[in-house]
């Protein structure tokens, strides 16, 4: 009978992964009082593992047992004999193949157990085994061989490695364990880490590493064989592969490999231009390394919605046509194992306004200070190209908000500029302006200017004044020269012009006219005509007055009061002398011009003003001339 501890250390062995029992104990089989029980099918075991062979007796009594014996021999024969020993208490008589690798499970034979383990199993130790009891009856040696046999299958090795993983987390210490199968397994079998099966260790595996073996003694002749390994977990070994390589001393080997997987994160990467022109698109991307896998969230920082949430680990932040008020603070916020880390991206939205339309020069006391305002984000650049050409400038470069104000001061002395042109360049754009200069004067400088302008003035006026009098006094001449030729002409044509005809029916033929002037006298008498020169002038070139000679000794002396009543018409008389002289001067002038080729044809309006002044002149001396005639008649 099995005593209770044996019957218990079965059925765990039964039902290990070690091996397989097909069936259970059958019922005894007795023969003469002889008992056995054995397992009624084949037991199936793998080969580099161990298995049991269940067994238990009974005998007659008086019967005392003293050892046990257990052949393995071909299943056709009906005893074996000594050559198929393959377990004795003298082992001597025990194959080398088979010393040492089979034991009892319980050495006490008087428990009446003959169970047996077989270790280190090979596919050759397939087969029957039969079992043989060894003892006393009543004081003499004995023994009964038992019929009945157990058949055992051994194939090659299926089974695995068993490898414990904890949950693994970056940072902290991780410990894993192999268990090699097979709890009965007599001689320790080897085992051995492998990482991406490069080496028992990799050198990647950071921090400590150590590896050690545990045999753990379940029941008296059951073991468990294991491996630990421990090391500090890192993000480098997530998603690798580790491998638990156990090695039986028969040479049969087997393994196990598994993925690790290390919970870790690292911060959020935000990828993406955060400064776009005004007008483009924004398009932001932010990935989350980690396992598991982070929910990713952007948002504004205002808090003004939720733009983009994944849980794959990577969001998009997408925003069309951008404008200045898309400017500010963006946050992709990444959840992690009820872990929340964020990070901020700083969207600027860039613009250009080119050169404001307050920009422009001023030129002041031989100095030029111009001024370029210009607006932009970022700030825009501005230069001078003309300064390449002064040495003595100062440029002055004041920024508020965005806005750039350069002022430059250059002093030109001689030089003269219309307008001075200011570029200002901003990321890939420029814009380039041609200042107008403003003349600036002080009040000292307007005065001065005025008075100089007032000089000028002056000095043209004078000038054109004294030109105007030359041309008159050359128009004069001319006009002068004419009348004197027209005049020498009229004389050598009509001789010598006689005031009043003999025959004037207007004289009282019964009147004498009063004179007191002789004979002598009468010719003496000699009253200027213009354009007729006396005898004693003739030679005198400079002087322009000719004398008529007037006869009065033919006249009829008349009465002084009837001279005087008389003295009206003979005014008319004269004054048609004197109107008829002035056309006639006219027609000569004319026809003087003519010969003359007009030689102030080309004269301008002014100048034919003035000529006529002249000629008016002219006339009124003729008028004085005549006037002393009438003076002269009235005398007579």
């Amino acid at each position: 009978m099995f005593s209770v501890f044996w019957t218990t250390l079965l059925f765990f062995l039964w039902g290990s992964t070690t091996y397989r029992v097909e069936s259970a104990l059958g019922e005894p089989d007795c023969n003469n009082g002889y008992c056995i029980s054995l397992n009624e099918g084949v037991i199936t075991a793998e080969a580099g593992l161990c298995v049991v062979i269940p067994c238990s007796f009974t005998t007659v009594d008086g019967f005392t047992p003293k050892s046990i014996v257990w052949f393995k021999c071909e299943s056709w024969k009906r005893r074996c004999g000594d050559s198929d020993i393959v377990f004795h208490i003298n082992r001597d008589k025990v194959p080398s193949e088979f010393l040492g690798r089979i034991l009892l499970l319980d050495p006490d034979v008087s428990q009446r157990n003959c169970s047996i383990m077989i270790n280190d199993l090979t596919t050759s130790d397939s087969g029957s085994y039969q079992l043989r009891v060894n003892g006393l009856y009543h004081g003499s040696s004995d023994g009964v061989t038992f019929l009945s046999k157990t058949s055992l299958s051994v194939k090659d090795l299926s089974q695995r490695p068993s490898l414990k993983i904890p949950p693994l987390t970056e940072g902290q210490q991780a410990t894993l364990t192999c268990t090699a199968p097979g709890l009965c397994s007599g001689s320790p079998p080897n085992i051995t880490w492998m990482w991406r099966g490069k080496g028992e260790m990799e050198a990647n595996v950071t921090g400590n590493m150590t590896a050690s073996f545990k045999t753990e003694n379940l029941t008296a002749v059951s073991h468990m064989h294991s491996s630990i390994l421990t090391f500090n977990s890192s993000a480098k070994l997530h998603n690798t592969n580790v491998t638990c390589k156990v090695s039986f001393i028969s040479g049969i080997t087997t393994e196990e490999t598994v993925t690790l997987k290390v919970n870790y994160k690292r911060q959020p990467q935000i990828n993406g231009k955060t400064t776009v022109k005004e007008g483009d698109d924004l398009n932001l991307i932010c990935n989350v390394e980690s396992f598991p896998q982070s929910v990713v969230v952007w948002t504004r920082h205002s808090g003004s919605g939720i733009y983009s949430q994944n849980n794959t680990g990577s969001a998009t932040l997408v925003i069309s046509n951008v404008t200045t008020e898309d400017s500010g603070q963006y946050v992709c916020t990444a959840n992690h194992l009820n872990e929340t880390v964020s990070v901020y991206a700083d969207v600027k939205v860039s613009w250009f306004s080119k050169i404001l339309k307050s920009s422009g020069c001023v030129h002041q006391s031989a100095l030029l200070t111009c001024v370029c305002i210009s607006e932009g984000f970022p700030l825009p650049t501005i230069t001078w190209p003309l300064l390449k050409v002064h040495k003595e400038y100062s440029v002055i470069k004041t920024v508020s908000n965005h806005r750039v104000n350069s002022t430059v001061t250059i002093s030109l002395k001689n030089l003269h500029y219309v307008s001075f042109e200011c570029d200002s360049s901003h990321e890939n754009e420029d814009a380039k302006e041609n200042l107008t200069i403003q003349e600036y004067f002080t009040e000292k400088e307007a005065i001065q200017s005025k008075t100089i302008l007032e000089k000028v003035f002056s000095l043209q006026v004078i000038v054109a004044f004294l030109i105007g009098v030359l041309l008159s006094a050359i128009i004069c001449y001319l006009a002068a020269k004419c009348n004197r030729k027209t005049l020498k002409k009229s004389e050598n044509e009509d001789g010598t012009l006689k005031m009043i005809s003999q025959d004037d029916p207007r004289i009282d033929d019964g009147q004498d006219v009063q004179s007191d002037i002789t004979p002598a006298q009468e010719e003496a008498v000699n009253i200027p005509i213009a354009g007729e020169k006396s005898a004693s002038e003739t030679s005198e070139d400079s002087k322009d007055v000719q004398y008529a000679s007037i006869d009065f000794s033919i006249m009829k002396r008349r009465s002084t009061k009837e001279a005087a009543k008389k003295q009206a018409s003979t005014l008319t008389e004269y004054a048609e002398i004197k109107t008829r002289l002035k056309e006639q001067r006219k027609d000569d002038s004319k026809k003087e011009c003519e010969t003359l080729e007009c030689e102030d044809e080309d004269l301008t309006t002014k100048h034919a003003e003035q000529m006529k002044h002249c000629v008016t002149e002219e006339q009124n001396e003729v008028e004085a001339v005549y006037s002393t005639v009438k003076d002269a008649l009235v005398e007579i």
